[in-house]
């Protein structure tokens, strides 16, 4: 059996894995695409008024394009009668096309200086920029002041920037324009090691000497008016196709080049203008990265760009792709997340008007059944090598308050489970043996030995209280009742991990019931405790061996026979919970994926008709949604807070996560009350949300993916302490 387990668990291993690879994945997308939006903590601080006293003074006089052949750093300025129009922080989905389709229809060439982060998002718009005969510089990536950061970020910016450039486009640029930079007197102390360094690698920075100042929206007169030189002089002008709203600028840019054409100017890009300045001394343009130079689309050499090739290339298509994903993934996510939090708030509303009528009609006055059930049961205890428990186990039964016989169904134990029931010689006990075959043929040879028409299953390491028989059995006294459910506790509760199931067994497993009561849709009863009429287990076939979920099996294969299946909160079981986080990965996990082997399995119960198609119009589709679809998507909600948190407006996500929380406090609390525990353990919600949660989430998606691919697990055994030793007080 452990040689079986171990290779069981060596199988599961890649499983497991791949459930931790999807979830990091998408982790990774929402990553990335937070980081096009701006870098964690976005550094948005601008510098102003610095000193620059180790700036050249010819530098801070000089012409608007800034070079520096031979280590020395140089400024050329823009011919006479020349325009070099230049445009800031794009492309822009919404300006930029715009704005393309001026300069075409004018047949004026501009130079766009590119926000890396926005060129990864909307590379086909570079890729026209390119192909129409303009020319691109680096922006940076993600728009931050340059002389702030430190030598390793601008090199990250820069050389993003270059990939983001190859993978839209199939180039590189020599072009560099640093944001928040103006005219070459803006250039201080803190700026200047930044722009020779960028020189020594082969970098262009270009500024400007006239600014239209379109971002302050002044009027389209003013715009035309500000960027107009002095008659007769050349200059490079700075025009916006991103950044923020932009109708002023596409509405004068016309008005613009038609005024300075017919003052008689000619318009050209960057490397026009420094070529036709210095056409007496021509400079080759330093190449960086693995580059060579790319044809203008017009034919002739564009000396800014340089043809991407090898790494560089190859990078820069994957970039695109990653986050043209992420470019899906998010808004998919984010519509899909609405829908599932909807789905969830609903839930948590549902619940608690249901549960809140089922506890008053059950608890209503004079409420009954029928007459008293007060004949005997069969209790059948199923026991694999339960030494620890089976003790404690049957003693609770024999205190009990209701008749009953008690049959021990020893399925091949080696620990004496067996010899140590046959010796506590309590009245009404019969042990019965068999080789080791799994919990469901224990269960149907304890059937076949009952003596009795009802019969109450339980787990060997669960505890009954006194009256919790008696209590199980009282529903059976109307005929159409065929399974009852009990209220499950957990036992120890003393440990965190114990504490957290507490919450969830109250909260989430109690709940529950009682709005599926309501319902007639209760899609299980726990192995824990349930009783069951013998003449419908049998007319169902009995415990099958088809699912790990063998309970889940046989209650919606009773609701389809047309049986009632109630739940009955006063018939408390108290059991051992798992007391490792591995013990507990292995029981939820096979919980997680044997629930989905019984959907599967009766999933045509949609299509049954009258009332026994009630599991299948109802049950069926609130199980899917709230026990495999919200559950799958819950975890994307944690990341999505995260991301929301870091990239988007970290308070309003905080209260936002806050507010979800108090949502589940409040039905928390009012499960605790309804079964009358202490509130001590809700302060222990907020870590349950932030570390048990997860782990939850991840069993799921664990047994998604092996439902997905094919695999089978065994009934397994879990270690038990027998901590449970007597049925524990309620708080």
């Amino acid at each position: 059996m452990e040689r079986a387990a171990g290779r069981a668990a060596a199988l599961q291993r890649p499983r497991v894995l791949l459930a931790l690879l999807l979830l990091l994945a998408l982790t990774c997308v929402m990553l990335l695409d937070g980081y096009l939006r701006a870098e964690v903590g976005g550094d948005e601080r601008v510098r102003t008024g610095a000193s620059a006293g180790d700036v050249p003074d010819d530098v801070l006089d000089g012409g608007p394009i800034l070079t520096f052949p031979g280590g020395r750093a140089t400024t050329v300025s823009v011919p006479d009668k020349t325009i070099v129009l230049t445009f800031d922080d794009g492309p822009d989905p919404t300006w930029t096309p715009q704005v393309l389709e001026i300069l075409d229809t004018y047949d004026v060439p501009g130079t766009f200086f590119l926000v890396g982060s926005m060129v990864s998002r909307h590379p086909d718009i570079v890729r026209n920029m390119v192909e129409q005969g303009n020319e691109v510089g680096v922006h940076t990536f993600t728009h931050v002041d340059l002389s702030y950061q430190s030598t390793a970020r601008v090199t990250r910016e820069i050389e993003q920037t270059q990939l983001a450039l190859a993978g839209a486009a199939g180039i590189t640029t020599t072009l560099f324009r640093a944001p928040y930079s103006s005219e070459t007197d803006a250039i201080d102390d803190y700026s200047w090691p930044v722009y020779e360094s960028l020189g020594a690698d082969g970098y262009t920075s270009v500024f400007v000497d006239t600014d239209s100042d379109d971002w302050k929206r002044p009027g389209v007169s003013k715009i035309v008016e500000w960027a107009t030189p002095e008659d007769g002089e050349g200059a490079s002008v700075l025009f916006h196709d991103a950044g923020g709203e932009r109708s002023q600028t596409i509405e004068a840019l016309p008005k613009y080049i038609e005024k300075m054409k017919a003052k008689g100017y000619t318009f050209t890009t960057v490397s026009g203008a420094m070529a036709e300045q210095q056409s007496t001394q021509p400079q080759q343009s330093p190449q960086p990265q693995e580059s060579q130079p790319a044809q203008q689309s017009g034919g002739g050499l564009q000396a800014a760009h340089h043809r991407a090739t090898g790494a560089t290339l190859y990078e820069g298509k994957a970039l695109i792709a990653a986050v043209a994903v992420a470019e899906w993934t998010v808004p998919a996510l984010s519509a899909g997340l609405v829908v599932v939090g909807v789905a969830v708030m609903g839930r948590f509303a549902m619940m608690l008007v249901l549960a809140r009528r089922h506890h008053r009609k059950r608890n209503r006055r004079r409420f009954g059944w029928g007459p008293p059930v007060t004949g005997p049961v069969s209790v059948i205890v199923p026991a694999y090598n339960e030494k620890e428990c089976i003790e404690a186990t049957l003693r609770s039964l024999a205190r009990g308050t209701h008749p009953v016989e008690i049959i021990v169904v020893d399925d091949g134990s080696t620990d004496g489970t067996a010899e140590i029931a046959e010796s506590l010689g309590l009245p009404g006990v019969r042990v019965v043996r068999q080789a080791n075959a799994g919990k469901p043929a224990a269960l149907n040879n304890g059937v076949r030995h009952a003596r009795y028409d009802i019969v109450v299953m339980m787990d060997g390491d669960t505890v009954f209280e006194p009256d919790t028989v008696r209590h199980l059995v009282q529903p059976f006294a109307d005929p159409s009742v065929g399974a009852v459910a009990g209220n499950a506790k957990v036992g120890n509760r003393r440990t965190l991990i114990g504490a957290w199931q507490h919450i969830e067994y109250v909260m989430g497993f109690n709940l529950d019931r009682r709005m599926y009561d309501l319902l007639r849709c209760m899609p299980t009863i726990p192995g824990a405790i349930g009783a069951f009429r013998r003449e419908a287990v049998l007319q169902v076939g009995g415990m099958s061996d088809d699912t790990l979920a063998e309970d889940t099996d046989l209650t919606i294969a009773l609701h389809r026979a047309g049986w009632r299946v109630v739940y009955e909160e006063h018939a408390r079981a108290w059991t051992e919970a798992p007391a490792s986080l591995g013990q507990l990965w292995s029981q939820r996990y096979r919980w997680s994926y044997g629930t989905m082997q019984a959907l599967w399995k009766h999933r045509r119960s949609l299509t049954d008709k009258g009332p026994s198609g009630r599991f299948g119009r109802v049950g069926m589709p609130l199980v899917v949604l709230f026990q495999v679809v919200t559950p799958v998507f819950a975890p994307l909600i944690d990341v999505f807070t995260v991301y929301s948190m870091l990239f988007v407006d970290f308070r309003a996500a905080l209260l936002a996560w806050l507010a979800v929380l108090g949502v589940q406090v409040v039905c928390a609390a009012y499960a605790f009350r309804l079964d009358r525990e202490k509130y001590r353990y809700l302060l222990m919600m907020p870590l349950q949300q932030l570390a048990y949660r997860q782990m939850m989430y991840l069993v799921l998606i664990h047994s998604c993916v092996t439902a997905l691919t094919g695999g089978r697990l065994r009934w397994q055994k879990l270690k038990r302490t027998g901590e449970v030793g007597t049925p524990a007080g309620s708080g």
